[in-house]
């Protein structure tokens, strides 16, 4: 199997129509006609990861977050002076690993509306994009709880589901039965949860005065952190190679701990 092959299986499940308009997805980087060796699965398509990747035998980084946005202007070693992802660029580049990435357009899916509900333990009924109509992708997920439960319940649950330390804003005795779902960030999501019915928003980040805002009408914020929301992802980005046609036993996960800590739960690095 070529690089190309695999990219077109995983763009045919995942539509680029389906990304949004600023959105990479993807082949970023490589040689659309390289042989594959072995494909690495990963929430960043970070310099570290490329390097493991490449530790591993493999020849593709398949990740959730687009190596850029927007190209950086150019690729060179690590600097303090360029973002990330020029150095990142340059690794692959140099060491011969294809980057290939499904980001909106894995988020849009069916696959990541149910793997964010079961991991809260409910049941999917609909995007937050198209909360009447259920059978549509979309982004987010509205989602009925197995069990009815309390915001401090939820939160508890969601911190151990996802491996986060959460911030939550809202009363913790609030009653949570509907919950809006969505990795990542929240962006104005906040406004389609509230039209939903929801109880409860579970998010990865969100800005000060969006949560108060929403906290203040009466719906409760979990924020689990940008990639303790999403890192679920990987376990998708692995089945899709595997389903695209990658030999199971050349597909591995690459999964990051926490970048981030706070002061009462300790350093997670």
């Amino acid at each position: 199997m070529i690089v190309a092959e695999l990219e077109r299986a995983l763009l045919a499940r995942y539509p680029k129509t389906d990304a949004e308009p600023w959105d990479h997805a993807g082949l970023s980087v490589g040689d659309p006609d390289d042989e594959i060796r072995g494909v690495a699965c990963a929430l960043d398509a970070t310099r570290d990861n490329v390097q493991r990747a490449l530790e591993a035998g493999s020849n593709v980084l398949l990740t959730h977050h687009p190596i850029y946005i927007k190209a950086p202007e150019a690729f060179c070693p690590p600097s303090a002076t360029r973002p990330q992802c020029s150095a990142a660029l340059y690794e692959a580049a140099r060491c011969g690993v294809s980057i290939i990435s499904l980001h909106t357009n894995l988020d849009r899916s069916h696959e990541a509306r149910v793997r964010l509900s079961e991991l809260l333990g409910a049941e999917p009924m609909s995007s937050l994009e198209h909360v009447n109509e259920p059978e549509l992708t979309g982004l987010g997920a509205l989602a009925t709880l197995h069990d009815f439960c309390n915001l401090r319940n939820l939160a508890v649950r969601a911190a151990t589901a996802f491996g986060s330390d959460p911030r939550v804003w809202g009363e913790a005795d609030h009653p949570c039965r509907t919950a809006a779902i969505l990795g990542g960030s929240l962006g104005d999501f906040g406004e389609l949860a509230i039209a939903s019915g929801a109880d409860v928003i579970v998010t990865g980040e969100a800005g000060y005065h969006v949560a108060q805002d929403l906290a203040l009408r009466g719906l409760p914020v979990i924020l689990l952190g940008h990639d303790r929301s999403e890192e679920p992802f990987v376990d998708i980005l692995m089945n899709s190679a595997v389903d695209a046609g990658v030999d199971p036993r050349h597909a591995i996960k690459i999964l990051d701990p926490c970048q981030w800590w706070t002061v009462t739960k300790g350093e997670n690095l």
